[in-house]
């Protein structure tokens, strides 16, 4: 079995590219210790950080109305937003204030006022 020039160079288009490919992530693997753009990795992760903030917040109001009794308000605390935060969102250090203003927020747009009392209220930025 004969290879002409014309399978031979064939093979080498197809698989040389593919080749290279692998040599350099050989090469190069674990050499990305920065993002390519670290503004906008920080920007994203802070939107990330504001998000899962507001996700937490959410759930700890539905879980606090369905744990109130029958007439009883639903207790929201600040400290189970950041315990939310860093359980269930691998945020390691959730600051107090992030949290309150959360739950501020939070307060507003799902109507607690009349059946939740929260202690947001006192917490204040630094």
């Amino acid at each position: 079995m004969e290879i002409t020039v014309k399978e031979f160079a064939g093979g080498v288009f197809l698989i040389g590219p593919g080749l290279a490919l692998i040599v350099a992530g050989i090469v190069w693997k674990g050499r990305a210790v920065r993002p390519f753009a670290a503004r906008r990795a920080g920007r994203m992760a802070h939107a990330a950080y504001l998000r899962d903030l507001e996700r937490a917040t959410e759930q700890v109001i539905v879980a606090a109305r369905l744990a109130a009794g029958e007439g009883e308000p639903a207790i929201v605390t600040v400290a189970a937003v950041e315990r939310l935060a860093r359980e269930r969102y691998g945020h390691e250090h959730v600051e107090r204030h992030h949290a309150a203003a959360a739950l501020r927020r939070g307060f507003r747009r799902y109507g607690c006022a009349a059946d939740c009392v929260t202690d947001a209220r006192g917490v204040s930025g630094r």
